[in-house]
């Protein structure tokens, strides 16, 4: 991963200094609250530094889908009071994020003020990355930040675009979030497991391929383990699985094998013939006996067992996804208790363990974890792309 400048990199005083900061602050509401206050509190550390350094605090960033066009309900005037509370400081709200408005409004602010400028995404050049809208933009700043990794996958005038006409640094959750990932696939301890989980094989097929070439241990679960299994020639019965990917599946087993990477599949899982919690029809079986009218929805306790001493001799562990169907009881048992594994061995101090993706952070919390693991990741989509191996616009535009 390049070298990135990062707030270490700025003068201890910036009183003055108009700095525009990329934060991420398309939280999910309940009305006029917010349901979710976990991005709001991301951007704290890198907000009050700023403020504290005397800077002109203007936070920018998209909320909800505008598609170019200004819509009330997704104006970011109502991130104003959340974000004053967690901070315990005034915050006040400017119109637009671009254009002579903002700019008579920025020159009424006083060093150490915070304001929260309006949805990038009321402007279709945006999502375009438009030359003139970023040049417009960036006339109301001094320097760039951006601390929202998980906007970092997408090519944006306010993500990627302002990077490369201001001195750009990242924030401090962007450098945590660049740190972990590189501790965990760019240079890691070795050995290195990797758990990969979801419904579908199709969306992670360049996430396996990636990983097969970077880990030691690739233990995947969830309904793409059936896919997998299928390749293998097992009957998975009313199981969801792809049957037309077994092909990938077996070319995914082949370079497997060609890079010395051991896929672990699970060998007993935990069955129904409804997807319900707690049917009366669940059972655990071999995998080679699972009934026609049958389906997988978690993966067995003797195969947990079996992954769990997998990662005791590794040292570093990747996880997205669950391992079963862990929103409907009992079928959340396998992620669970594989997550305490992962989080005891960490606290232990012989792992460094790094997580993401909505389903994995749920997942974590589920089993009262995520706190345990080494990092996080609350992004979705940049998260995944970077498992990819993609290099992701808003983090290269930082790179020195």
């Amino acid at each position: 991963m390049a070298s990135f400048r990062t707030l270490d990199d700025l003068p201890d005083d910036l009183t003055g200094k108009r700095v525009l900061v990329r934060v991420d602050l398309n939280v999910p509401m309940n009305g006029a609250s917010v349901a979710d206050d976990t991005r709001l509190r991301a951007l704290l550390p890198t907000v009050l530094e700023l403020s504290d350094k005397g800077a002109l605090v203007l936070l920018l960033s998209h909320f909800g889908r505008p598609k170019g066009e200004v819509r009330p309900d997704m104006s970011t005037a109502q991130l104003v009071r959340p974000l004053a509370e967690l901070t315990g400081r005034s915050v006040r709200f400017i119109e637009d994020c671009q254009g002579p408005e903002a700019a008579r409004a920025i020159t009424t602010m006083l060093p150490g003020n915070i304001g929260i400028m309006e949805n990038t995404r009321f402007h279709a050049g945006e999502e375009k990355n438009d030359p003139a809208l970023t040049r417009a933009m960036a006339e109301l700043g001094d320097l760039y930040v951006n601390d929202a990794f998980s906007a970092a996958h997408r090519a944006h005038s306010s993500t990627e675009g302002l990077a490369h006409l201001l001195p750009a640094y990242a924030g401090r959750a962007m450098e945590a979030e660049l740190k972990a990932l590189e501790r965990a696939l760019g240079d890691p301890e070795r050995p290195v497991a990797a758990v990969v989980g979801g419904a579908k094989v199709s969306s992670k097929l360049a996430v396996l391929g990636h990983l097969v070439d970077k880990v030691d241990h690739l233990i995947i679960g969830g309904g793409m383990a059936n896919t997998f299994l299928a390749a293998r020639g097992i009957d998975v019965g009313k199981s969801l699985c792809e049957h037309d990917l077994t092909g990938k599946a077996d070319s995914i087993f082949q370079r497997a094998e060609a890079a010395n990477c051991t896929i672990h599949l699970p060998y007993d899982v935990v069955v129904a013939k409804e997807f319900a919690p707690n049917p009366p029809s669940v059972r655990t079986c071999n995998v080679h006996e699972v009934a026609a009218d049958e389906m997988i929805l978690d993966v067995g306790p003797a195969a947990v067992e079996a992954l769990g001493d997998a990662i005791k001799n590794c040292r570093t562990l990747v996880w997205n996804g669950p391992l079963g169907a862990f929103e409907t009881p009992p079928f959340d048992e396998a992620t669970v208790a594989l997550a305490k594994t992962a989080a005891a061995l960490t606290q232990g101090g012989t792992l460094v363990s790094v997580a993401g993706g909505g389903d994995t952070v749920a997942a974590l919390n589920h089993a009262g974890v995520a706190s345990d693991f080494s990092f996080v990741s609350t992004a979705g989509g940049a998260f995944l792309e970077w498992m990819e191996g993609r290099v992701l616009p808003g983090v290269a535009a930082l790179s020195r």
